[in-house]
């Protein structure tokens, strides 16, 4: 089939998928929380979906994401298993983001680096459940379909995984704008060393995690504390003598830093916001997750 400008026009099967690429590469994150292994699950759902009857699929959208889900959860499952050898903490993959992605309330808490940490502790049924439920709307039936489960299992696991969540997520969503301010409270004193200031952003039980997946040195636990994480930033980088500067980006849809060491690009600190203090910091070395910083990523729930 050729249009009206000569060109050739892609057959309606390549388009549907093309169209629901972005819906479907944020579904496959928000399971996965890597961009590399969502793009793999994005290749394996084209190589089913082109073996599609695609005349007997009337919602080529509802039919995609089934698929997309079934290959998120079998890489899931792998996944799982691999993280349990992860050395040190793991954190999901940083992604460069539009500002429009952060001007949607919905779509930036749910890529946002708490809430994708929270899922980590779901089994992959009950993430693909809660992503499937409440980032996208998608309605029982329709999930039951994608995860081999009758309604009512769905609806209980659903029930049990928001019950879960709401629990561990953050307790108020926080504007870019208020983000920003209190990150940049913390830029300033983290950048002079100035401890009194550190500890006037923090929150008293605040949690640093560091992820340099074995190939750059982080902490290799969880720390909590103010006192404990200013120590950590304040005495041990002067010990190093190393000049530390950073800069604002904006990843998973909120605001983070840019972090350079010597001048050098180091990695990616990104940040929970709650009552206007610094309760998690997520300090992301690892080289392997830092590749998708140079261009935007797209990211949609509709």
């Amino acid at each position: 089939m050729h249009d009206t400008d000569g060109g050739r026009q892609a057959d309606p099967a390549t388009e549907a998928f093309v169209s629901h690429r972005d819906l479907l590469f944020t579904v496959a994150y928000e399971m996965l929380g890597s961009a590399a292994d969502a793009e793999d699950v994005l290749q394996e759902t084209w190589l089913r979906w082109a073996e599609v009857d695609h005349a007997r699929v009337r919602e080529p959208r509802a039919y995609l994401v089934r698929i997309t889900t079934r290959q998120s959860l079998n890489r899931l499952r792998t996944l799982k298993r691999r993280r349990e050898s992860y050395v040190g903490n793991w954190l999901p993959e940083p992604l460069l983001t539009a500002p429009d992605v952060a001007e949607d309330v919905e779509l930036a808490e749910s890529v946002s680096m708490a809430l994708m940490l929270v899922l980590e502790t779901l089994s992959p049924t009950e993430r693909a459940v809660f992503v499937l439920r409440e980032a996208f709307g998608f309605g029982y039936d329709e999930i039951a379909a994608a995860v081999d489960k009758t309604p009512a299992a769905v609806r209980q696991i659903a029930h049990r995984a928001r019950r879960h969540v709401d629990a561990r997520r953050p307790r108020e969503t926080v504007s870019p704008d208020q983000s920003r301010a209190v990150l940049d409270s913390f830029r300033r004193a983290f950048e002079t060393g100035d401890l009194q200031s550190l500890l006037d952003v923090l929150a008293p039980d605040v949690v640093l995690m560091g992820d340099g997946g074995g190939i750059k040195q982080a902490v290799p636990n969880p720390i909590t504390g103010a006192e404990r994480v200013v120590r950590l930033f304040v005495g041990g980088l002067r010990k190093t003598g190393v000049a530390i500067s950073s800069a604002f980006t904006v990843v998973n849809g909120h605001p983070a830093l840019a972090i350079s060491v010597n001048g050098e690009f180091d990695g990616i600190m990104a940040a929970r916001v709650e009552d206007g203090l610094i309760t998690g910091l997520y300090y992301v070395r690892n080289p392997e997750k830092l590749t998708r910083l140079d261009a935007e990523t797209a990211l949609t729930l509709r």
